[in-house]
């Protein structure tokens, strides 16, 4: 199975197991850039920052909302990293990729889950970004999943 094809089964299965309908292949229709977090968004506010994080190629900032494991997809490569593996990777992504904006064009919610997607540009290419957030119980989200892969 090539990686393309893991990739979609695993976003599809993921979004089928949130009770959420699944996505066509085709892109969505971006939503808007970053939201500053002086602007109310609900039940979506865990990622006023962290999309301001991802557009600025702050990776020491974004790191922080980091579990202490997390499985990370960056173009071809995908791992469980460490907290700091994670960042160092995407140092090096954000070293050869330089970002200009960041683009929400999906997000989903249950419970103490939530899914985002969004079309990162950077080094004049375009990436599809996907996170998955979830809460122990309490407010404070922790991204257990993020992915990054070229779209065409």
């Amino acid at each position: 199975m090539s990686t393309l094809t893991r990739k979609t089964v695993l976003s599809s299965v993921l979004l089928l197991l949130m009770g959420l309908p699944v996505l066509a292949q085709v892109p969505p229709k971006p939503v808007k850039s970053y939201v500053p977090s002086s602007s109310p968004q609900g039940e979506f506010s865990v990622f006023s920052s962290i999309t301001k994080y991802l557009a600025a190629g702050d990776v020491a900032s974004l790191s922080s909302w980091f579990a202490d494991n997390l499985d990370l997809t960056v173009l071809s490569s995908s791992r469980n990293c460490s907290k700091a593996q994670a960042r160092q990777i995407l140092r090096n992504f954000f070293g050869t990729y330089t970002p200009r904006s960041f683009e929400v064009t999906h997000r989903a919610s249950e419970a103490n889950k939530k899914y985002l997607l969004g079309i990162l540009n950077a080094g004049g290419e375009n990436f599809q970004v996907t996170i998955y957030a979830t809460s122990s119980g309490s407010d404070t989200y922790k991204i257990q999943q993020l992915g990054i892969s070229r779209t065409y």
